[in-house]
């Protein structure tokens, strides 16, 4: 009695008809006239060498290998070769099933920090076991070398989850969908009348717009959307009071009191919203940015300073509010300058920066910026850094426009593959910018089969550009033409490093070929924007999971190079490393030239030592604005409250000084959003380890001229 070990174990009686089977199978395939008698000899055959190994038992595998071998012996090669790529692409299945069932039975365990704001309930683990299950799918589907790209770490196509389903992330024009009304999908919601309303709303469209998405929204132009539905409250506080109570002396003053503190509810319901409300099946809250600072009116300078006053409050026992990411937009004749109108606006965000971290900033004097500016267009941002401006195919700026998707260049392989040699660095870099280009067309290609009623939200309800007059039916094309196309990159640091032994931040002849490396990447961008008639942008990639990905897979090729691949991360896009010990002046030159170059997205940090003080945070900031042409900077430190009553925690403190709590939450921040410190990623919380502050050397006074 032979018996045959099945792959997972099991032991089953040998059958001779399922080779038999197998036989006439792979014949038919091809169309091959094959007699039963002819298959049943050839099993026979097979069964004969079976008998010689003198054994009690034989695998599936060694079952098949001894089938290969009769069909060559016996002049079936025909025969043969369908048999053994039927069985290799069998092979392969099993294997893409084992490796995803392991990943299921991990996320079972725990989800996976690629998302630092994803959590660990039914909702999110249940989501993660889709998005992996998409992930092999889109791989599958693509073409080959595409996919071997992406799998050897070539590459990185973001959020390959979403690669057929949808596109990455929206400025949305907040005050004219909410003058028009809207419907999510279950009935109409009437346009807002009051600023209670209108804040309300403005949350659920960032909510409904993300769980079309895969990326993050902003409001693009907060303030001045919200301003007219401030003096809709006044109009109608100053008529209830007129019909309550007829004539009162002093009614103007009383109605601005009373609408203060509405306008105070409105702002709080909001920070508050934005950290409790839940997208994406309950599995996060929205990756939410709020862009403001420009008033336009008296009533949006009003919406700036009580929300920024409502975010410093926190939450409800002070608790560090993660969303939204603040965006405020410095204009000098605006609020840059003492003399300015809304001055006051610039020293409360970096008030409420220096404790919260939050405010980030923006420059609209930087000479992209202002060129836009002068011409009436306003630029935004949202938190990780995505900046969209120009457009080849209609009106530029931000507003109803997004990143269709990016794709990521692993560029510290290039420069180990390169062995010092820089022709062939770029010669290979060239090579590979072909291919992102190649796999964003790919990309492309898939999408435009989606049609409105696959992104029922931000196309249906037509919030992105180029969906206007689109049907139900009808392709989203359009819109794939109006957002931006990224091509990222990450480690430029690593990558000098592998080519001439020294980063960007330790000599000038290095750093200037980290900058020729980066207009690389921006020309072919602007070379292929006109060719395709696609908007091609350089962007430097906020990598939060990926940038632990691509180290691994290079360490396993290449090992443990010093100064390369000896971390647990690739050093973000063009930033100078992290446990580089350079000064806050040097750390804004250095970077300050890659925000222009970099047109898809851009950001730099400023790390400090502990909780800064205002006057540090606007050192900073007054410095960067009046000396470089850096756009989008933040200010980092390591956070920490207490869990019981709120208090702040300061870094050398264990337990909590005002009611002896020992649970203390962490925050810092990850790619341009905050994050708990328990969500961060592993590659991530080897980077936060190394963080060196930028104010060791000179006090940040010193940069106040």
């Amino acid at each position: 009695m032979l018996y045959v070990v099945k792959r997972d174990g099991r032991r089953v009686q040998f059958n001779s008809t399922k080779i038999t089977n197998a036989i006439k199978g792979s014949a038919e395939e091809i169309a091959f006239n094959l007699k039963e008698s002819e298959a049943i000899e050839l099993t026979q055959k097979v069964i004969e060498q079976i008998e010689r190994k003198e054994s009690a038992e034989i695998t599936v595998e060694e079952i098949q290998n001894v089938v290969e071998n009769v069909l060559q012996e016996n002049g079936c090669e025909v025969i043969w070769r369908t048999y053994s790529n039927y069985r290799r692409e069998r092979t392969k299945i099993r294997e893409k099933k084992s490796d995803l069932m392991k990943v299921i039975e991990g996320i079972g365990v725990e989800t996976d920090r690629d998302n630092a704001n994803v959590g660990n309930n039914f909702s999110s683990k249940l989501l993660r076991i889709a998005s992996e299950s998409n992930k092999w799918h889109n791989l599958g589907m693509m073409p080959k070398n595409l996919a071997k790209l992406h799998e050897n770490g070539d590459l990185y196509y973001h959020d390959l989850d979403s690669y057929n389903l949808t596109v990455n992330c929206l400025n949305i024009e907040t005050g004219k969908i909410l003058n028009r009304g809207f419907n999510t999908g279950y009935g109409t919601i009437l346009p807002a009348k009051r600023i209670e309303s209108a804040a309300e709303l403005s949350c659920i469209l960032l909510q409904s717009t993300q769980n079309d998405m895969f990326g993050g929204q902003s409001h693009a132009n907060f303030d001045n959307d919200m301003a007219p539905f401030v003096d809709m409250t006044r109009n109608e506080i100053k008529k209830e009071y007129n019909e309550y109570f007829g004539y009162i002396e002093n009614l103007d003053e009383v109605v601005e009191k009373k609408l203060e503190k509405i306008v105070h509810q409105s702002m709080q319901g909001i920070v508050y919203n934005l950290n409790t409300m839940h997208s994406r099946a309950g599995s996060q809250v929205p990756f939410s940015s709020i862009n403001l600072g420009l008033p336009e009116s008296e009533d949006a300078a009003m919406v700036d300073r009580i929300f920024l006053e409502e975010y410093e409050k926190g939450l409800g026992k002070g608790e560090q509010p993660i969303f939204p990411n603040i965006i405020f937009r410095v204009k000098k004749g605006v609020n840059r300058e003492s003399g300015d109108p809304y001055y006051y606006l610039y020293e409360l965000a970096c008030r409420v920066a220096s404790k919260r971290m939050n405010p980030m900033f923006m420059n609209l004097d930087a000479d992209f910026n202002k060129e836009y500016y002068d011409k009436g267009v306003i630029a935004a941002t949202m938190g990780c850094r995505t900046y969209i401006m120009s457009n080849v195919n209609g009106e530029p700026g931000p507003a109803g426009r997004g990143n269709i998707a990016p794709t990521t260049v692993n560029l510290p392989r290039i420069g180990i593959l390169a062995k010092g040699d820089i022709d062939k660095f770029f010669s290979l870099l060239d090579s590979r910018l072909e291919l992102a280009r190649e796999s964003l067309i790919h990309r492309y290609n898939v999408l435009k089969r989606l049609k409105v009623k696959d992104l029922p939200f931000v196309a249906g309800e037509q919030l992105m550009r180029g969906s206007e007059g689109l049907n139900r039916e009808d392709s989203i094309e359009p819109i794939l033409k109006q957002g931006t196309w990224g091509i990222g990159f990450i480690g430029l640091a690593e990558t000098l490093v592998a080519l001439v032994g020294k980063h960007h931040g330790e000599d000038k002849e290095t750093y200037n070929l980290g900058v020729r490396i980066v207009s690389r990447i921006r020309e072919f961008c602007d070379k292929y924007r006109e060719v395709d008639k696609l908007n091609w942008s350089c962007y430097a990639t906020p990598a939060e999971g990926l940038s632990g990905k691509f180290v691994i897979q290079d360490q396993a090729v290449f090992g443990r190079i010093d100064g390369v691949t000896d971390k647990d991360y690739y050093t973000n896009s063009y930033h100078i490393p992290v446990g580089y010990k350079v000064s806050i002046k040097n750390k804004i030159d250095l970077e300050a030239p890659f925000h222009k170059i970099c047109n898809g997205g851009h950001i730099t940090y400023i790390e400090m030592d502990g909780y800064p003080q205002a006057e540090d945070v606007k050192s900073i900031i007054d410095y960067a604005y009046t000396n470089t042409n850096i756009s989008y900077i933040g200010v980092n430190f390591h956070m920490r409250y207490c869990k019981g009553c709120g208090e702040k925690i300061e870094a050398s403190e264990t337990s909590c000084p005002k009611c002896g709590n020992l649970d203390i939450q962490g925050i810092s921040r990850v790619t341009g959003y905050l994050s708990l410190d328990e969500r961060f990623g592993s590659g991530k919380v080897a980077e936060r380890e190394d963080r060196l502050s930028h104010n060791d050397n000179m006090h940040i006074n010193t940069y106040k001229n």
